[in-house]
């Protein structure tokens, strides 16, 4: 145990980075280096994450191949989302005839942003998401496959040609306006993937500076009289439990809006404008 590393819980430990793992009721455990590489906590939680979805969606699959009626409640709440993504979001944004071919990631995107986020809700967890470079790398793992899925179906040149849209313009301005389109929508598609880092990263990092702020409250009153840090104490609480409901309804939302975004790339890719 490391007690050198042991400090007061905070809800921002959630958001930041360590080279220790808390072990609630045990303390703080400090995580070695791997052929030179610091393992952080971050590292832990996103190997957690991955391997809670091997655990569920390995025997979901065997079932669903054995059976063609899911039965129980675990696996039918599974199979119910994974449903939802396919006919609400994949399908709506990429068309029928390519969607089924970018499921596996759609799907393994969500589910790992969503219990990622799920993570830092929980004792000794944290928020991977609520880090930038993780959630930069996301959205380049969406930047690459919407440039495999543009190549695959157009071709490289037919891929940069798509990027323009058509420009109902006279055809002797067509050749000054194209170049500057060009440049323009090459650097719209890497700005939109640069925004869809940063909008997941910073949904999760305020969640928890607010709920850090709420329970700062609760130390600023705490050599107070206790006719005032009583009711100091007990609205941050009451505050903290309800913000608390309210990042639990983040965590979904914030899955759901990357993958639904990354639909969307994904469909402009291989749809022509």
């Amino acid at each position: 145990m490391a007690d050198e590393h042991a400090h007061e819980h905070s809800p921002l430990d959630h958001v930041i980075d360590h080279p220790t793992l808390e072990i609630p009721f045990f303390g703080e455990l400090d995580l070695p280096e791997v052929f030179g590489i610091q393992v952080t906590r971050f590292m832990v939680m996103e190997t957690i994450a991955a391997l809670v979805m091997l655990a569920v969606f390995i025997p979901l699959a065997r079932h669903a191949a054995r059976q063609q009626v899911t039965r129980g409640r675990f696996l039918n709440i599974f199979e119910s989302i994974l449903v939802f993504i396919r006919d609400k979001m994949a399908r709506p944004a990429i068309g029928h005839h390519h969607a089924d071919q970018f499921l596996p990631y759609l799907w393994t995107v969500f589910f790992f942003v969503l219990i990622c986020n799920l993570l830092g809700m929980i004792p000794g967890g944290a928020s991977a998401t609520g880090n930038i470079n993780v959630t930069a790398t996301l959205a380049l793992m969406t930047l690459g496959a919407v440039i495999v899925a543009g190549v695959k179906e157009m071709g490289p040149v037919g891929f940069l040609k798509n990027l323009v849209p058509h420009m109902d313009v006279p055809w002797i301005m067509k050749p000054i306006l194209w170049p500057l389109m060009f440049v323009i929508e090459v650097a719209g598609l890497f700005i939109r993937h640069v925004v869809l880092s940063v909008r997941l990263f910073a949904n999760m990092l305020a969640g928890h500076i607010v709920l850090a702020v709420i329970l700062g409250f609760t130390l600023t009153v705490s050599q107070a009289a206790l006719y005032i840090k009583g009711p100091v104490i007990a609205a941050s609480v009451g505050g903290v439990v309800l913000l608390s409901l309210l990042e639990l309804f983040v965590a979904f939302l914030q899955a759901y809006i990357f993958t639904f975004l990354s639909a969307l790339f994904i469909g402009a890719a291989v749809h022509s404008h």
